[in-house]
């Protein structure tokens, strides 16, 4: 009888072990994870602090900048995005959102070329609730977020 409580002991320590060890890895995932989502998404004023690789494909944030939306030659489109604090020159070809316009908020996947944001894709955001918490953290440092309904 003795075999059996040595046997289920041994059982409890492996079945510990084994929840310690799936613990580190699945920590270690979610810091890789978030430090990728940390890279991936950028606000104009970081852009301009530390420019990304031109190879670098990555998400801008901001609100479109008033006054600076262009339709050019056929579906291209230029405006400049801006978190309150800096401002970057956007092009996109392609049908831009429903929602899309100046002092909208936005968020852009593409690359920094040359200055420029070269777009290849463009989400709208109409509303302060759907845009990622850096974005408006970044807005309210700039000091130009407002509040949704103040």
């Amino acid at each position: 009888m003795a075999g059996m409580k040595g046997l289920k002991k041994r059982r409890r320590v492996q079945i510990i072990l084994f929840a310690f060890v799936a613990l580190i890895i699945a920590t270690g995932l979610i810091g890789f994870a978030f430090r990728d989502g940390i890279n991936y998404f950028r606000a104009p004023s970081q852009i301009i602090a530390e420019p990304p690789a031109e190879s670098e494909v990555f998400r801008i944030g901001g609100l479109v900048e008033e006054g600076t939306l262009v339709r050019g030659e056929g579906e291209e489109v230029r405006f400049n995005v801006t978190d309150g604090g800096a401002s970057i020159p956007v092009t996109f070809t392609g049908v831009l959102p429903d929602l899309f316009g100046e002092n909208q908020g936005m968020i852009g996947t593409g690359s920094y070329v040359n200055g420029v944001f070269q777009a290849s894709d463009i989400l709208a955001k109409h509303d302060e609730e759907y845009m990622p918490k850096e974005v408006v953290d970044s807005l309210k440092e700039q000091g130009v977020y407002q509040e949704p309904n103040s």
